[in-house]
């Protein structure tokens, strides 16, 4: 099939996001300038350059109770940030986080998990998640906005503190079948890389 990105494409559900698969979930942790504290996951979310250390990630539309969402509010109030690894045995954390909460409401107790202090920003950490990366917001990008549901913004962050836990390094490399990330699909589908399908190629010289 074929169709133009702004016109019917006649599906039961939008297949835009099934198309680029897998994506990495960004699990991003905030504060507001009170001090209230939300985790969210992004799947509009990756690592945009090595050197320096930047990622970025897109927040969409308007929070399902009205008004821009927890995070969008929060980075415009204290711009820091930090990214939290999900992982398989997070599953289920990262999932209770997804829900609408009132801006008051703090996603770490509602999904029953223990905050750990950053080092250089405000934002707390996810203590279980096996990497954390501190952030400093280096631009905010207004693209389009959604007709249906109002402001895209892209968030663009610079990465200054990154956490590793020890047990995931062997032999000085991360170890993905230890760590088993998740990935999101299309729909409300998700994936998680561990042994079986994970493997190597050399770049030709």
């Amino acid at each position: 099939m074929f169709f133009e990105a702004d016109s019917e494409h006649g599906l039961p559900r939008d297949p835009f996001k099934a198309c680029i698969v897998p994506r990495p979930i960004g699990w991003i942790s905030t504060i507001d300038a009170s001090g209230n504290e939300n985790l969210a996951p992004y799947s509009f979310f990756n690592a945009v350059a090595e050197r320096p250390r930047m990622v970025m990630f897109c927040v969409n539309g308007q929070h399902e109770k009205g008004g821009a969402k927890d995070t969008l509010r929060n980075v415009m109030e204290v711009p820091e940030f930090v990214v939290n690894m999900s992982t398989w045995e997070l599953r289920e954390q990262m999932n209770t986080s997804c829900a609408p909460l009132d801006s008051k409401c703090d996603e770490f107790q509602a999904a029953d998990l223990e905050k750990s202090r950053a080092r250089l920003v405000r934002p707390s950490l996810v203590k279980a998640a096996p990497i954390n990366l501190e952030c400093l917001v280096h631009q905010m990008v207004d693209l389009p906005p959604d007709p249906l549901n109002g402001r895209n913004c892209m968030i663009i962050g610079r990465v200054i503190g990154i956490h590793i836990q020890d047990n995931i390094l062997v032999n000085g490399r991360v170890n993905f079948d230890g760590l088993r990330p998740l990935g999101r699909l299309g729909y409300a589908q998700y994936v998680v890389a561990k042994e079986e399908g994970i493997f190597e190629m050399r770049r030709p010289d």
